[in-house]
């Protein structure tokens, strides 16, 4: 399988396996190996930044958390918390989708939901991050 290379400094050690014809990556979240599509694949590497890189507990990091939004209910991809607190809210896109306005708010919906005070839009090659401050979000360069 060919995977893109995303947009990371680091390298991280993922584990994979095939059964048939499909692939699948291991999270170390919830412990178990998940399909490899190209969000997982964008979705696994944020949750082994934050993990490795920024030395974040497992605990500290939530999987496809459910929120009712408009009556309806939907997935945020990865939320990362302190203490029980939404820290940074990460929407997740395959590497082939354009990141756009109207992702970046649909992602700013989610988070007036989950209340966290960072988000970050990603499709693995482009990050777009914002800081929610004084009913605003203000966009700073990732590092």
């Amino acid at each position: 399988m060919e995977l893109p290379k995303l947009n990371f400094q680091e390298t991280f050690d993922f584990k994979f396996k095939k059964d048939k014809d499909k692939f699948f990556i291991y999270d170390l979240v919830r412990k178990t190996y998940l399909l490899l599509t190209p969000e997982e694949w964008v979705r696994q590497h944020w949750i082994h930044y934050y993990l490795t890189v920024k030395s974040y507990s497992t605990s500290a990091l939530i999987t496809e958390k459910k929120i009712v939004l408009n009556g309806l209910t939907k997935r945020v991809d990865l939320l990362i918390t302190e203490k029980t607190e939404p820290i940074i809210l990460i929407e997740c896109k395959a590497p082939q989708i354009k990141l756009t306005e109207k992702t970046f708010e649909q992602t700013a919906r989610y988070n007036s939901i989950i209340g966290a005070r960072e988000i970050i839009l990603t499709n693995g090659l482009q990050h777009i991050k914002a800081y929610y401050k004084d009913g605003q979000y203000q966009f700073y360069r990732p590092e």
